[in-house]
């Protein structure tokens, strides 16, 4: 099935309004190329944020971890996501696409390169998976596919249109041409979340929550090099204390 045959195909399930049919035909005239829901994908990340931080909360964790969390090269993630706001083309082919494919592989070169730095902190590795994952199906395609099946599923069936008002740009109902369909957005979050997702954004959020929970516990950073995790306190064997008595004398006991 050709692209422009799905579009109208979807568009089908409008309500015959002359400005549904308006939406259907600019999207088929710009490709079938989607991308407003970006802003649906951060609510999404702060809503899983918020709950992980609320279940760390109930952990008895602690928001103080998050001071000694020294993140490295952060500002790629500000770079990064920042290409990701900008308007871009909505052409399926030729000049608009190369743009399109061109700033979206940037955003996640840089993406990828922050989780890469930080592969070490918990959470991370299912990140830098995710964001692989991510990239995979985005770039050879020149957008994320979208499945026509999860939008249903989700409860948006007037997705398309919403998108067609937002000038969508980074999305696009995924036909037969795509390829690594599997890897597209093919997950429906019914209400009251109502979002479509991919298996690299599950694996994103799941690192999210992850990474909260650990560092809310104490675990967000690694014990420097020759740590064993032991206290060595003065009063504990082969402290500094006990090592400074001389050769073959005993500390002495304390009466009970």
């Amino acid at each position: 099935m050709s692209r422009r045959s799905a579009v109208l195909r979807v568009c089908s399930i409008g309500n015959g309004t002359i400005r549904a049919m308006s939406a259907c035909y600019a999207l088929d005239r710009g490709g079938a190329i989607m991308g407003g829901s970006l802003r649906s994908h951060m609510v999404l990340f702060v809503v899983v944020a918020a709950f992980a931080f609320l279940l760390g909360l109930a952990l008895r964790g602690s928001p103080r971890g998050f001071e000694a969390v020294r993140l490295r090269a952060w500002s790629l993630v500000v770079i990064g996501l920042g290409l990701q706001f900008l308007p871009l083309p909505n052409g399926a082919a030729g000049r608009d696409l190369a743009v399109r494919i061109v700033v979206l592989g940037a955003s996640y070169v840089l993406l990828i390169a922050f989780a890469l730095l930080n592969r070490r902190l918990p959470g991370m590795p299912l990140m830098l998976v995710g964001l692989l994952l991510n990239a995979a199906v985005i770039l050879p395609n020149g957008g994320m596919p979208v499945s026509e099946a999860a939008i249903h599923a989700s409860g948006q069936g007037d997705m398309l249109r919403l998108f067609v008002e937002e000038g969508a740009t980074k999305h696009h109902l995924m036909t037969e041409e795509d390829v690594l369909r599997p890897l597209g957005d093919v997950i429906g979050v019914p209400p009251p979340i109502r979002q479509v997702v991919s298996v690299g954004d599950v694996l994103i959020y799941v690192g999210i929550v992850w990474f909260v929970l650990a560092v809310m516990r104490g675990g967000g950073r690694s014990a420097g090099p020759g740590a064993t995790g032991r206290y060595r306190g003065k009063h504990r064997p082969g402290s500094r204390a006990e090592s400074a008595l001389p050769a073959g004398a005993t500390r002495p006991q304390l009466p009970r």
